[in-house]
């Protein structure tokens, strides 16, 4: 029997996926939870009309990103931490004050979009990618000025 998955189902098949599987399978596993219909014109008809509406709203959220990281590629953070003798940084910048700094100017990025993970170290001007969506990366600058404590 051909049915229609609305969700994603282990060893059967991913969200959407129209898949063969045994009659009783489907009617009393699959249908009865919810979990799939049986794939009937109507139904294909239903899941071509979402995967077009997922598509226009994947596209949507690419130009968004896009625009984002056209922005964010002018952005310089600056943070001060305290610094010894000939430029030694005492304590760092991470992925979490680089996100916090974004957030107060406006700009919402969860801390694991950032690329770069290491932790900043050095004084001066350092490059951080941040992944705004698939394949849609920003690049902004962190300076770093020493305070000698």
């Amino acid at each position: 029997m051909k049915v229609i998955l609305k969700q994603d189902v282990k060893k059967v098949g991913k969200k959407g996926q129209i898949v063969n599987v045994a009659d009783g399978y489907a009617r009393n596993f699959l249908i009865a939870r919810g979990l799939a219909v049986a794939a009937t014109e109507k139904s294909l008809e239903i899941l071509d009309i979402q995967k077009e509406e997922n598509a226009k709203a994947e596209a949507q959220k690419e130009a968004d990103a896009r625009s984002l990281a056209e922005k964010m590629n002018d952005i310089v953070l600056h943070f001060t931490v305290n610094a010894g003798k000939e430029g030694r940084v005492f304590g760092s910048v991470s992925t979490k004050q680089i996100a916090e700094e974004l957030n107060r100017q406006g700009i919402q990025i969860d801390k694991r979009k950032i690329l770069d993970t290491d932790p900043i170290q050095t004084l001066g001007f350092t490059k951080v990618r941040i992944e705004l969506y698939k394949n849609v990366i920003a690049t902004i600058r962190c300076e770093l000025k020493g305070k000698e404590s």
